[in-house]
């Protein structure tokens, strides 16, 4: 437990004593105690504004709130409490509580900030899951970000977390893909052809089809077209499938599980329709199957196979939901991009009408990416005049810069991606002013060697009382309330957010406090907090998915 834990809970019970003794009145719900760090060091080191917020409830006045806690407050942290202005009650602390905070910050080690296992139900999130008929464009990028830093952030915070990329791979889209292949294939050898109706038009297609004149020439030309095209499918959809695998595991992606469409044909699907049917959630109309999803909350009735007998891609997603259930999860995460939001209720509905705990279910949507350079918003690919691809954005940023750029939003929040400022070496571009503190601890530790200073076991780390010291402590011990709270929230953009911020704690701090040519008690004691920033560093970039590189 960290000391603002600590504090929170002191006040919590310095209030119930109060009640207890009759000073404050029992009863209404009283509002959360917070905690925050006043704006002069004169005012505190905490304060919280609880007795202003709670004056309705006791129907007291706030100053006689504030001072009704203040006289129950106990901990070996205060040193003194005083009421101030309106009702803030401002808390200090004894000196020796910052030194003590970071003996446990170094103890801890590396794994600072990692929380033990909390026992809480198995997760899965599933995220990414485009279609295998194409490269990764920019939007995908975004979810592979976020995907992967929350199944980090959530298993740093104690959770056991499966991840899962779902493979498109039934369908029309797979037709799609197979048709597209041919006609360009018939193109590049010469044949008349028309290009089929929503075909797939990208310059990915026409190299598939050359890489396989490259390797078999025209020798498909003579095999009747259904099975030139069936063999098509099979390339192309290997092809794809392992460009993907590839661009993701170079940004830094991977999963648990790969989990086919295809295996869900037939059985899995019609097994779930049956059981819709038989529970009285479906019915059938005009020789369609219906999923009763407006007794759900749904706008209307979806169908889920058709009057030709043929699913819809609807009764995949309900076999393929309904598998993780069964799988005994005890929370599900789909990431999706924003275009699926009306997709959500109706297969929270199909869950619901199996009798699955729809609310075990969390859909989180992903808002739009837009490239800009030099000030203008940039929607095509220079190399292919199409969309921009994952791959060309990792070429141009590196995978650093477009991991923590995708990270610092919020995912519902629509990112305005500067490809200017994120390839820029300066303290603007936020990924390299955080990557710059941890080359910079490491250049620290490098001259602290050539100068003979080392940390140790037993540093008077009481030494450390400059403001820009206290206040990188506590930003350092903060760290783990932190993991929680983003885990809590899905929300690694916090983690984005604090990084950056410990790192302008850090380059505040080693602006005023030098090490080397100190007195050598107070050098090793700087240089232990130099020790524990560059720990909490590397440990919030790795869960974002970002190097802490050691020279820059």
């Amino acid at each position: 437990m960290d000391i603002k834990q600590q504090i929170e809970q002191a006040l919590i019970r310095a209030v119930e004593e109060a009640v207890a003794t009759g000073q404050l009145p029992a009863g209404g719900t009283l509002p959360a105690v917070l905690l925050e760090e006043p704006p002069e060091k004169e005012l505190g080191d905490f304060a919280t504004n609880f007795a202003m917020q709670s004056a309705r409830v006791f129907r007291q006045s706030p100053q006689k709130i504030a001072a009704a806690i203040k006289e129950h407050l106990m901990g070996d942290w205060l040193d003194h409490a005083e009421v101030a202005g309106p009702g803030f009650l401002n808390l200090y602390l004894r000196k020796s509580v910052i030194a003590d905070t970071l003996r446990a910050v170094l103890a801890a080690g590396e794994a600072f900030g990692t929380l033990p296992p909390n026992g809480a139900p198995r997760i899965q999130v599933e995220y990414v899951s485009a279609n295998p008929t194409g490269p990764l464009h920019v939007g995908h990028g975004r979810g592979a970000a976020v995907g992967s830093a929350l199944v980090k952030l959530l298993r740093t915070a104690g959770y056991d977390v499966d991840s899962e990329y779902y493979v498109n791979d039934a369908g029309n889209q797979m037709n799609l893909l197979a048709v597209s292949v041919n006609a360009r294939y018939l193109e590049l050898l010469g044949q008349a052809v028309e290009f089929p109706e929503n075909g797939y038009h990208g310059a990915d297609i026409v190299e598939t089809a050359q890489r396989i004149i490259d390797r078999d020439g025209d020798k498909y030309l003579a095999m009747p077209e259904e099975e030139r095209i069936k063999l098509f499918q099979d390339v192309a959809y290997r092809e794809k499938l392992a460009a993907l695998e590839a661009d993701l595991a170079d940004f830094g992606v991977t999963f648990d599980r790969w989990f086919s469409e295809r295996t869900l044909h037939p059985d899995a699907v019609r097994r779930v329709v049956d059981v819709l049917l038989q529970r009285g959630t479906a019915y059938e109309k005009d020789g369609a199957v219906w999923l009763r999803s407006t007794d759900y909350g749904d706008d209307k009735d979806r169908v889920i196979f058709r009057d030709n007998g043929v699913p819809t891609y609807l009764a995949a997603d309900i076999a393929y939901h309904d598998d993780k259930y069964r799988r005994g999860y005890g929370r599900l995460i789909n990431i999706w991009g924003a275009d699926h939001h009306g997709y959500v209720a109706r297969v929270k509905a199909a869950m619901a009408a199996l009798g699955h705990d729809a609310e075990q279910l969390t859909v989180l949507l992903l808002q739009m990416v837009s490239l800009y350079r030099d000030g203008q918003i940039v929607k095509l690919s220079k190399r292919t005049g199409e969309t921009v691809t994952l791959r060309e954005l990792m070429e141009e940023v590196g995978v650093d810069a477009a991991r923590y750029f995708f990270l610092m939003r919020s995912l519902d929040s629509q990112l305005d991606f500067d490809l200017d400022l994120a390839t820029k070496k300066s303290n603007e571009n936020p990924v390299y002013y955080i990557q710059y503190a941890h080359a910079r601890i490491s250049s620290i530790f490098r001259q602290a060697d050539e100068a003979g200073i080392v940390v140790r076991d037993g540093a008077e780390l009481e030494l450390l009382t400059d403001e820009t010291e206290i206040a990188l402590i506590k930003k350092i011990a903060s760290y783990p309330e932190e993991i929680a709270r983003a885990a809590a929230e899905f929300a690694p953009q916090r983690i984005a957010r604090y990084s950056h911020e410990l790192a302008g704690a850090f380059h505040s701090f080693y602006n005023k406090c030098r090490i080397v040519g100190q007195e050598p008690a107070l050098a090793v004691a700087r240089l232990a907090l130099v020790l524990a920033t560059g720990r909490v560093i590397r440990h919030s970039l790795g869960v974002l998915g970002v190097s802490a590189p050691e020279k820059m």
